[in-house]
């Protein structure tokens, strides 16, 4: 049996119909922006492997400190131990954040620490004996897969078989000038009961990369303030870089009171997510009475291997060369996405730092089962470029090590199968 049979045999992929699916493509390495396949083919990864890869595949200075560190420490548990990678990871870290930032809790994924965030949130009123249980939320929204990160993100066909598992929230628009006094009301007229406000800053990833402005987030922000609503901001895929700015923090004047982390932490290296607080919310758990405690955890919370892997990666990122390329990278989206606006096939042209987004007209509704989806996915499989549409959106989100020859590439590949389209 070949690679392709074994692994139909015996794996469930995500987001897959597996009955209709075509064979996964079997990948037998990796070495800065491409992919190889077991046929000898490459592929240039257009989508940073579901926005992960920062600084490209198999980097040789993040596999020199993580094989380093699994010659010294592998895994401890992180309940009453600590170690110098988890220490040393959260001070780098918290140093870049706005200075709200004060703690740091370890999970493994983007989900896990979406729920961790909830759970402060909603435990940080029960601690003080005040009932605050809703959550107010983004339609179109995604947050995650487990049941609180479901049910914080847009009520869709994904959720529905576990509609009535779901927790109540409240789904406001993203805010614009037009509509920022309706969702004030709305949000004034639930104050007392809502626990917490979580988004999706600047780009709702998911939902097609609809983007919008940072001073309407801004005024959003500074209204949930006043009414005494906790601020998740989750940059799972916003972060270490992706908007431009190492964080979509730094378009922002206002702070929100917990952040939310993974993808980008370890330049996709290894699973880890992280959930950043204030000293408000921290100290709201600290008591003589253990029932105050944050009753949560993982197995490989704070991971010695995970954390120096982030550890190398934010050197990469910080480091003046990939801050250059990101500069690079955005500046050639915003001048390809001038010759996309002028194309007769596309439309809703838009960018957020190295994120560029873009339509397809077509007859059918804009949704990710638009099956136009597929059919431009094996069109740039066919020219060695891995795209992952949205239905009938397509983006890029390339590793920050992309060559502006690759770049070149990949905007004229796009331009010739929009033409034979």
């Amino acid at each position: 049996m070949n690679l392709q049979e074994r692994d139909r045999a015996v794996n469930w992929h995500p987001y897959t119909q597996m009955k209709t699916a075509d064979d996964a493509i079997p990948i037998i390495s990796g070495k800065g922006v491409y992919l190889f396949d077991d046929e000898g083919n490459k592929y240039i990864d257009a989508v940073s492997s579901w926005w992960v890869t920062l600084h490209g595949h198999a980097h040789p200075y993040i596999a020199q400190r993580v094989s380093e560190q699994l010659n010294t420490l592998e895994q401890v548990i992180f309940a009453g131990f600590t170690h110098e990678p988890a220490i040393q990871l959260s001070e780098n870290l918290l140093k870049l954040l706005p200075e709200n930032q004060q703690k740091v809790f370890y999970s493994d994924n983007g989900s896990t620490a979406v729920e961790v965030a909830l759970k402060m949130c909603i435990q940080h009123a029960y601690n003080q004996g005040k009932e605050k249980t809703k959550i107010l939320a983004f339609k179109n929204a995604y947050h995650g897969d487990t049941f609180g990160a479901m049910s914080v993100s847009g009520r869709s066909v994904w959720t529905k078989p576990f509609g009535e598992m779901l927790f109540e929230v409240i789904f406001i628009d993203t805010p614009t000038s037009k509509n920022l006094e309706s969702l004030k009301t709305i949000i004034k007229n639930h104050a007392d009961e809502i626990a917490c406000f979580i988004y999706e800053p600047l780009v709702q990833g998911a939902a097609g990369m609809l983007m919008y402005d940072a001073k309407d987030l801004d005024e959003l922000m500074k209204f949930c303030r006043k009414q005494e609503i906790l601020m998740i901001q989750d940059e799972v895929f916003t972060g270490f870089g992706r908007t431009g700015k190492l964080f979509a923090a730094n378009y922002l004047s206002e702070k929100p009171d917990i952040m939310c982390f993974s993808k980008g932490l370890t330049g996709g290296t290894m699973p880890m997510g992280i959930t950043t607080s204030t000293n408000q919310i921290f100290e709201a758990f600290l008591s003589d009475d253990k029932y105050k405690t944050l009753f949560h955890g993982h197995s490989f919370t704070a991971n010695p291997l995970a954390c120096t892997a982030a550890l190398a990666s934010m050197e990469l990122l910080l480091n003046e060369e990939t801050q250059q390329n990101i500069q690079r990278i955005l500046e050639q989206h915003s001048q390809f996405s001038e010759v996309l606006q002028e194309h007769p096939k596309v439309e809703n042209v838009r960018q957020t730092g190295t994120i560029l987004a873009w339509e397809i007209k077509n007859d059918e509704q804009t949704s990710y089962f638009n099956e136009i989806g597929k059919i431009l996915y094996n069109e740039f499989l066919k020219r060695g470029i891995i795209m992952r549409p949205l239905g009938n959106v397509m983006y890029l989100v390339p590793p920050y090590c992309i060559t502006s020859e690759e770049l070149f590439f990949i905007y004229t590949q796009i331009l010739e199968v929009l033409d034979e389209f």
